[in-house]
């Protein structure tokens, strides 16, 4: 499944559409006319025309039969600086254990994925690139006839391309929030289909974070598609239009949400509705409390769980300025979620209890029912502005974040392309360098041999 256990993910998990893969369907079209070209050659068998008399093939005597059955190695690899945290790896070995082959002259697919030599690294590898195109570090190499997998490679450097950008942009998210937990909440910006695959990119991310920093930030996706390759469910609580459906009234929408859900789902209340963070959260506070403490008073400690509140999120628009900020007449300290905000939330949410009229003795329980209520930041963020709030010690305690995380831009260094080459060819049983100008094989001590019944 990953480098932390070493397995790889099973080929059922990615529902792949073999049939079409096979033929193509997934393929920029010259790969077909390559493989084409290939048959053709292996079936007909005339004399090649070398240009020159010096040249490889017309030193080694290859006609049409040796070229169309041409062996070759090919090395796949990433162009993104530093490095990139690899993921894709396993759904690309089973594209290429399910469709390498050919189909027969009756039609029957004849699959010979066990005739490849396949070196791959494991998903989650951290792979470096020094911006030297020449000095690459192949994250899988593959070795066989060339007309058997040469279909496989749009689809195959596309997984690759699409996982581990994913999960590059969560890693350097979760290095810019110092490991505090950064939900997953981008499913609303691509198509539902890719959703299973950036959700275990993001699983994988977070992983490799807290395993290089011994840290502990949560994996928490929003839908249950995210989380299906690694058996995670989506995680959420109240939307906007929950509270529209209430009339506006977000404490009255926390209340019934809070009667009604399983207690194992976080009560967490959006505050943002009126523009007014900071009312609207003491209002959700008081009655969540209030309540709790009903509960508790009674005895009924199981039912008092569903009325404790995790925390609140402010979504506040980056066109609004919230009734509690102070007008400095600059957009970026002003509208939507700034600093200031989350301050003035934070006191606030610390002191609410003060205003409570409690009795002496659910004092100091009620101080630490506010204080354990957390801020979850949400609208906008990307690594650059949370590291911002983090430098500030602005007490944002979970950082939500969605778009940002498909950012695939040379202009702020996010591009993660993969590029496949071949380097080599095997001719009369030796292999001999055949790289592009600019290209040359590289090394991955990372590599590791797959084995045809993996």
């Amino acid at each position: 499944m990953s480098v932390f256990d070493r397995k790889r993910l099973p080929v059922s998990t990615f529902k792949l559409d073999v049939e079409r893969m096979r033929q193509g369907w997934y393929s920029d079209k010259y790969f077909l006319n390559i493989v084409g070209l290939l048959t053709a050659l292996a079936e007909d068998g005339y004399p090649v025309e070398w240009s020159s008399p010096t040249s490889i093939g017309a030193t080694k005597g290859l006609g049409a039969n040796e070229i169309g059955n041409i062996e070759v190695e090919m090395q796949i690899f990433h162009r993104r600086k530093p490095y990139a945290v690899v993921v894709g790896v396993d759904k690309a070995l089973a594209i290429l254990r399910e469709c390498t082959g050919y189909y027969d002259k009756n039609g029957c697919f004849v699959n010979t994925f066990d005739k490849l030599e396949v070196e791959a690294v494991h998903d989650g590898e951290m792979v470096p690139y020094d911006g030297d195109p020449s000095n690459v570090v192949p994250v899988m190499r593959i070795r066989g006839r060339y007309r058997d997998f040469a279909l496989l490679e749009t689809p195959i450097v596309g997984v690759l391309t699409r996982g581990s950008r994913v999960a590059t942009n969560v890693y350097e998210t979760l290095k810019a929030a110092n490991g505090k937990t950064v939900l997953f909440f981008p499913a609303r910006f691509d198509a539902h289909e890719v959703q299973a695959a950036d959700g275990y990119a993001y699983s994988i991310a977070v992983q490799l974070f807290n395993h290089k920093y011994a840290k502990d930030a949560g994996i928490s996706v929003s839908t249950d598609e995210q989380g299906s390759w690694w058996g995670g469910l989506g995680g959420g609580t109240i939307a906007h239009a929950a509270i529209a459906s209430f009339l506006g009234d977000t404490a009255a929408a926390m209340m019934a949400f809070a009667r009604t859900r399983p207690v194992d789902i976080p009560r967490v209340a959006l505050v943002d509705f009126h523009n007014d963070c900071v009312s609207d959260t003491l209002q959700v506070m008081r009655a969540m409390f209030m309540e709790f403490k009903r509960c508790v008073d009674e005895g009924n400690y199981e039912e008092a769980e569903k009325f404790r509140l995790y925390g609140v999120r402010p979504d506040t628009s980056g066109s609004l300025r919230d009734k509690s900020v102070e007008p400095l007449g600059d957009p970026e300290l002003d509208l939507g979620v700034v600093p200031r905000l989350i301050f003035n939330m934070r006191n606030a949410m610390d002191n609410a209890w003060k205003d409570w009229d409690l009795p002496p003795e659910w004092e100091e329980r009620a101080k630490e029912w506010c204080r354990q209520v957390k801020i979850v930041a949400s609208g906008g963020f990307t690594p650059e502005r949370i590291k911002k709030f983090e430098q500030l010690g602005v007490p944002v305690d979970i950082y939500a974040v969605g778009s940002w995380l498909f950012n695939n831009s040379k202009d702020d260094g996010t591009n993660t392309d993969f590029t496949a080459d071949v380097v080599r060819v095997r001719v009369n049983g030796e292999w001999i360098e055949m790289a592009k100008a600019g290209r040359r094989p590289g090394s991955n001590p990372a590599l590791e041999r797959v084995r045809p019944d993996y």
